[in-house]
Parts: C-alpha cells; structure tokens; sequence
C-alpha cells in the first residue's frame, strides 16, 4: 500500500498449545482503514487465535497489543474499544433484545442508543423478541447490532457469515462496508467462506495447522496469479515448474502460476484467469502438507474442495 497506516492490531510470535493442536509464533498485523480476512480450513486455528488475543484463552508467549496497548496490561480498556462477534450461542435464551442489550450496555463508556436502534431497524430486529426464537440469521444481526453500538474502532468476527443464506451474508457485508466508510476503523473477519472475501478483504493473513502461511494484500496476491487452462500437451518440461498446483484430465489442464509472463510466452493460446482467494488458499494448504514438503516437484491437486 502506498500509504502508511498504523497498526490497530498487532500480534507477535503467539503461542498457545493444547493437548492436540498449537498455536504457533503466530504473527501478523491489522491497519488502520482495512478489513482483513483470517483464512483457513476448518479446524485450522483461526478460532483458537481470536480467542487467545482476546484473553478468553490465556497465552503461553507472545505479545498481543491493540491500539499500542499490551491486552494483558489493559484489557479492559481495549475491549471498550473494540467490538466482537463470535460463532456461536453467548446470549441468555429467555430475554428479549432489550433485555439482553441491558445486560451488555453498561459494559461500554460510549454505549450509543440511538445507533442500537438504528441497526435493530435496518435487520429487522424486533427488540421484543425472545432470543430463543431467533433464527440464526436474525441471531448474527442482533450481535454485529451490539458490536456497533459502543463506537467501537475495531470489529472482530469469527464466521460471522457462517450457515447464513445469501441475503443475509450480503446485508452483513454491506453493513461493514458502511462501518470503514467512517475512516480510522478496521475489521479482522475470521472465514473458511472466502467468497465473502473476495469482495470485501484488503488484506489476507493465512493460517494453517497453527502457523501463518502468509500475510498479504488481496489484491496483489490475485493479480500476480493467474489460473491457466488448455492442453494437457503444453505440460513440456519447461513449462511444468512455472505452476504451483495443477490439476490434469482427459481434456486437458487447470493450473496455477505465480509466473503469468512466462506461462504466457510458452503458451499462447492458453486461457488465463484472475484465480479467486480459493485457489491461492488451497495452493498454500496443499504446499504445507508434510508430503508436499517433502516433494520437490509441483504438487498435482484434485477437484476444489469447500473449506
């Protein structure tokens, strides 16, 4: 980026080990101004990671600060900075959304009603209504409604979007688009559905099997790779290296290269596409498995797979 921004989020070398699965020295940061996309498969850390920088899960070493300050020196005033929607059920099942926005509100020092009201208004959220009857959509509404109504300078959602239908999943997305159009916010969105990515992400971080893989902006991932289709008879041993990941069939070959130039020249007819968060989320999977570690030949993946 050819601004500077300064960090609202910055992690360094956290870890965090449990009986079958670590977190570790995880690091990366979060910029004023851009959304940025924790990605991963299922299972790969991600939740782990929201839950030690927030405190939920204490950390065996590292350092997580928010807006400059340490989160074990001044938790409370960092979270009355920052709002947070998790994936899962953390509300009282018997109380209405006023009630339960009752409870939370004290909480925060810059509590705005006027803007709970708002966003209830907007999703079609009834504060009479009992918790217990909310679909699960309505239940991901109602928390990003609290996540917006204390000033928070920074969001953090873990699969927000996760089993919602796509009418809601694009109201989300658009009320966060609304939320950076204010300017000095940042949201750090925990996924495995990179579509949602796609359209919103400035800045990727990948995690996998507790250690980051990569961390960088969206769109310069995507432009310098391309996913490339045609004959299987192009594969010549020149050509081969130039692809990080293919995929061949009886009719010919997909593949993805971080050297389009090159492909380009070797191959002329071929069809050359803009790859989605997917393709790169997968190759970087796959080159991280013990086997592809081991191999030092281009790794051959199969049909894509939902993460």
């Amino acid at each position: 980026m050819d601004t500077v921004f300064n960090p609202i989020l910055e992690v360094r070398n956290l870890n965090k080990s449990y009986k079958d699965f670590s977190l570790q020295n995880v690091s990366f940061s979060l910029p004023e101004g851009c959304i940025t996309g924790f990605i991963g498969a299922n299972g790969a850390g991600k939740t782990t990671t929201i839950n030690t920088i927030l405190g939920l899960a204490g950390m065996d070493s590292g350092s997580v600060r928010f807006f400059g300050m340490d989160i074990c020196r001044q938790e409370q005033e960092i979270k009355n900075r920052i709002g947070v929607v998790m994936d899962g059920n953390y509300f009282y099942e018997n109380l209405t959304l006023t009630h339960m926005k009752n409870v939370i509100a004290p909480a925060y020092s810059h509590w705005c009603e006027d803007d709970f009201q708002k966003h209830l208004a907007a999703f079609s959220l009834n504060p009479k209504q009992v918790i217990r009857t909310l679909s699960k959509g309505m239940r991901a509404k109602y928390a990003l409604a609290l996540a917006l109504s204390h000033k928070a300078e920074l969001l953090i959602m873990d699969e927000p979007t996760g089993g919602l239908d796509p009418l809601v999943r694009s109201q989300v997305l658009d009320t966060l688009a609304d939320y950076m159009n204010s300017g000095g916010k940042g949201v750090f969105f925990s996924t495995h559905i990179t579509s949602d990515l796609d359209k919103i992400a400035d800045v990727l971080v990948l995690i996998d099997h507790g250690s980051i893989l990569f961390e960088e902006e969206k769109d310069i991932l995507l432009d310098s790779h391309r996913m490339v289709k045609g004959s299987a008879r192009w594969l010549t041993e020149k050509a081969r290296p130039l692809f990080s990941s293919i995929t061949e069939t009886d009719f010919g070959f997909t593949g993805l290269t971080g050297q389009p130039d090159q492909v380009r020249a070797l191959m002329p007819d071929a069809v050359m596409e803009r790859p989605l968060i997917e393709d790169i989320m997968r190759d970087a999977i796959g080159k991280n498995t013990p086997a592809a570690k081991r191999c030092k030949t281009a790794a051959v993946t199969g049909p894509h797979d939902t993460f």
